[in-house]
């Protein structure tokens, strides 16, 4: 049985509409989507529109993966999830690692592979290096080995095509299918394949960096499905990451060791991934947490949660597959409404972005704000919209900062518990919510009166952060 991935190119999120021909056409495509990856068999057009128990079912389902709002409806948040950049194989199992069952698996652990033909976006020599690199993602934590050959046929045969390519599963042009690949077995059964009307790279996140296509495409080609961890290199959407620093993610390395084992002879220890960070984690301590119109972002390490307030349901992604050009994690965050802004804090830089756009002239120094400047990193950030004073907090002191003025209010720094009784500890991130001010501090988060300083509640993070684990 043949199990084909094939990656879908990024669209533009669209909204519902009354009835129209472009509703109409959203519809077929979700329709399409859902009997590509959750299984739907129902063929009726308008059953989407009605909402047919069948059709709900799957876009429940589809959204329980994703960690959307559970809706079942197609709204303009699921229809966005469905446009991008993704791997084809069916997401209908919800777990983290999983595998095709069935013993997709190889059945000796020394496999060859062969690139029969080249993509002209790239250098020859950048196409073998992004190839072997990806395999030997899956090498280094298993005892697979992997031989490049030049002639006859490999057990994973690499190619480049357009259109129709002889496989039954044909490209369809600039920004569509990326890649798919076959799951073990014989025959075709391993291949990757490229649509060579895509723009792959080496390096740059300016098109799709072929050694992260690549190494995703390989995991099915050695017997993994897909995961519902965001932070998975085997989740279904395309992700940037730097090939430099990449390090295979946990849950990937539980799958490939469920199916092969560890690799008992490592020439030198394996860096080891932090694992995805997880709401229910009870003992995490944020990073940072802001808002951006009307909604809650919550980071943590190179991920953040983002909650709307009627939603509830927490959907995670990378902070760079949000903002292309932030830093890879952040120290401190906050949103200035009245301009619009959000501000990332990095070490001694700050970010300010307008929606998802990088506002020129940024990253600036954090002494931009008037801070010394042997302040290494602010700890958290809070801006009082009544007000309009942005605080910065490092250590056990503050800054108050005049949006208006642009300048560092005198007599500062203060100590935190001089305005925010009880405070002792050092604030990891702070938020300014309906009038209150909530700092957190480790696991905690302490509800304080912004006008008087009092304190009203010690509450959990899940407060805003909920649990969604089923």
């Amino acid at each position: 049985m043949r199990t084909v991935c094939a990656l879908l190119g990024l669209l533009a999120a669209v909204h519902c509409m009354p009835v129209s021909q472009e509703t109409m056409e959203e519809q077929r495509f979700a329709q399409s989507y859902l009997k590509n990856f959750f299984n739907l068999t129902e063929e009726a057009g308008p059953a989407v529109r009605r909402g047919f128990s069948q059709v709900t079912s799957k876009l429940i389902e589809m959204q329980t993966f994703f960690g959307l709002q559970i809706t079942g409806t197609l709204d303009a948040e699921t229809l966005a999830m469905m446009k991008k950049p993704r791997c084809g194989v069916s997401d209908s199992r919800v777990a983290r690692f999983s595998t095709f069952g069935n013993n997709l698996k190889w059945e000796k652990n020394s496999l060859t592979y062969r690139i029969t033909n080249y993509t002209p976006d790239m250098s020859k020599e950048e196409v073998d290096e992004s190839i072997e690199k990806a395999l030997q993602v899956w090498a280094r934590v298993t005892p697979l080995r992997f031989t490049k050959i030049y002639s006859s046929t490999a057990d994973i045969m690499v190619s480049f095509g357009q259109r129709a390519h002889g496989d039954y599963y044909p490209f369809d042009g600039p920004d569509g299918t990326l890649a798919h690949a076959f799951a073990p077995a014989p025959g075709i059964g391993g291949d990757a394949h490229f649509d060579d009307d895509e723009t792959f790279t080496f390096r740059s996140n300016t098109g799709y960096v072929l050694f992260m296509v690549a190494a995703h495409e390989f995991g099915h080609s050695l017997g993994l499905s897909h995961s519902d961890d965001p932070g998975a290199l085997m989740y279904p959407i395309y992700s940037y990451r730097n090939p430099e620093t990449f390090v295979l993610p946990r849950d990937d390395v539980r799958g490939i060791q469920s199916l092969y084992g560890p690799n008992l002879d490592p020439a030198q220890p394996e860096p080891t991934a932090p694992p995805t960070p997880d709401a229910c984690d009870s003992t995490m301590v944020l990073d940072a947490v802001a808002t951006l119109r009307g909604e809650m972002f919550f980071f943590k390490d190179s991920f953040f949660w983002r909650v709307h307030p009627q939603s509830y349901t927490p959907q995670q992604t990378f902070i760079t597959n949000f903002w292309p050009d932030a830093p890879l994690s952040v120290d401190a965050a906050y949103e200035n409404q009245q301009s619009d802004r959000i501000f990332l804090f990095k070490g001694r830089q700050v970010w300010a972005f307008r929606g998802y756009d990088l506002v020129q002239g940024y990253p600036q120094a954090i002494s931009s704000f008037g801070l010394p400047k042997r302040i290494e990193k602010v700890d958290a950030a809070l801006y009082d919209a009544q007000s309009g004073k942005t605080l910065f907090f490092v250590g056990r002191n503050y800054y108050s900062y005049d949006e208006a003025k642009g300048t560092m209010d005198a007599g500062f720094p203060k100590a935190v518990d001089q305005k925010f009784s009880g405070m002792s500890g050092r604030v990891t991130a702070a938020l300014q919510y309906r009038g209150f001010a909530y700092l957190y501090s480790g696991p905690y988060m302490f509800e304080y009166s912004l006008r008087t300083g009092q304190l009203l509640r010690l509450l959990r993070n899940s407060y805003f952060l909920p649990c969604t684990s089923y």
